[in-house]
């Protein structure tokens, strides 16, 4: 009676596998080589299918910018451009001064000595700064910008009253001065003493600012900073309350020199 159930477990062992320590079955070891075999050939044929098929790239059409900013920009002369970029200016509390060549440094010297100002940082060989040399003024100490910052940093954060940077050109759309900084006129003289004089260019102001990359071909190269400055530095806490400033220059005025003939 005992042997029965013994012989059925045997059975039961051999179908489900070869016994522990055993050998499989003759014929299993090809079978499952050729199952693999035959999903490894069907994976390589979809990618091989996948990777010859030809995939049409869409002809991707680029804006026309040029085109846009062409049909957008006002009909307008300089002296409407002019007479944008003061509005823009002075609503950010920016003075602007109506100059020529022949005067814009005489205005310029009336302001300091109105202003108390005891000095005025200029720029290394400039044409403009030599023009201020030139008049010797009593009453106004010239600083040249010719050391580097490491060897008079105190004086120029404590002691500089005011700087002089020309620019070199201006966006009448959104009221910003375009400042170019060079060895000549490094990016601190227009960062940090609390007084900022630009000498503009009245027939340098364009209508946009693609007109105005364009037109001086930006693309072409650029210095480490481009300026764009919109007015006096200013900033704002929480509460709202404005102040002037904290980040930059306290007051920015603009000599706006206009061509010779031209009004303002």
């Amino acid at each position: 009676m005992s042997a029965t159930p013994e012989a059925t477990s045997v059975g039961v062992s051999s179908t489900a596998g070869p016994p522990q320590g055993g050998t499989a079955p003759p014929g299993g070891s090809a079978v499952r080589e050729a199952t693999s075999a035959g999903v490894i050939s069907a994976r390589d044929s979809i990618l091989a299918r996948l990777r010859g098929a030809s995939v049409a790239t869409p002809q991707r059409r680029l804006p026309d910018v040029s085109a846009w900013y062409a049909a957008q920009r006002r009909e307008e002369d300089a002296s409407q451009r002019v007479r944008r970029l003061r509005a823009a200016l002075e609503a950010v509390k920016t003075e602007v001064h109506d100059c020529s060549a022949a005067d814009w440094a005489q205005v310029l010297l009336r302001i300091a000595t109105a202003k108390g100002l005891r000095n005025l940082l200029i720029g290394t060989d400039t044409p403009h700064g030599a023009e201020l040399e030139a008049l010797d003024p009593p009453d106004l100490k010239l600083l040249r910008y010719q050391e580097p910052i490491e060897a008079w940093r105190d004086t120029l954060f404590d002691s500089v009253d005011a700087a002089l940077t020309l620019a070199r050109s201006a966006i009448a759309d959104i009221g910003s001065l375009i400042l170019w900084p060079t060895a000549s006129e490094p990016r601190l003289m227009s960062l940090v003493p609390s007084l900022h004089f630009v000498l503009l260019d009245g027939d340098t102001i364009h209508s946009d600012f693609h007109a105005a990359m364009t037109a001086e071909a930006w693309a072409a190269g650029l210095p480490t900073n481009a300026l764009l400055i919109c007015g006096p530095s200013k900033t704002a806490d929480i509460q709202q309350t404005l102040a002037y400033g904290a980040h930059g220059p306290r007051e920015l005025i603009v000599l706006l020199r206009h061509p010779q003939g031209a009004s303002a």
